[in-house]
């Protein structure tokens, strides 16, 4: 069973720094099947999601890519880029057609390092979302690989 969605962008960042982080943005399509990135690329960019559903996955030996977690609506997708050594941990698929902000991290970073209150608040939206995903990352492997059960009581 996937864990209940990350934290979004509008209940994460006050109006004031959501605005000013959409601004450096760019809106980005992608349809079925596009691969945003892959597990251990650079990650030098990051999305939000306006419309649709992007996959997270992790490769497994033998196996098929694992969907780790589905995102959809105001959700973040990538957290690589704002922690070293900046390389993806996970992949991303767009599961449907998918609207996206996409901002560059570069810029993103450039603007946290102008306005520490901008910063502090997108290293806590992304680190909330990093907890968050790992929390699903965990629940979602004892699910496949752990005894029966084993993921329901986290």
């Amino acid at each position: 069973m996937f864990a209940p969605p990350s934290p979004s962008l509008p209940s994460a960042l006050p109006a004031e720094h959501r605005e000013r982080l959409i601004a450096t943005a760019r809106e980005v399509s992608f349809p079925p099947g596009t691969r945003l990135f892959e597990e251990g690329a650079r990650a030098d960019r990051f999305w939000v999601i306006r419309t649709g559903t992007v996959e997270l996955d992790m490769r497994v030996p033998g196996r098929r890519a694992l969907v780790i977690e589905r995102l959809g609506h105001n959700e973040l997708v990538g957290w690589s880029w704002l922690f070293r050594p900046h390389v993806w941990h996970l992949g991303a698929e767009a599961a449907t057609p998918v609207r996206a902000y996409e901002c560059d991290a570069a810029s993103v970073l450039a603007l946290c390092e102008e306005d520490a209150g901008l910063g502090r608040e997108i290293t806590r939206w992304v680190g909330e979302v990093v907890a968050h995903r790992l929390r699903s990352s965990r629940v979602r492997l004892l699910d496949l690989f752990g005894p029966y059960g084993a993921g329901a009581a986290v």
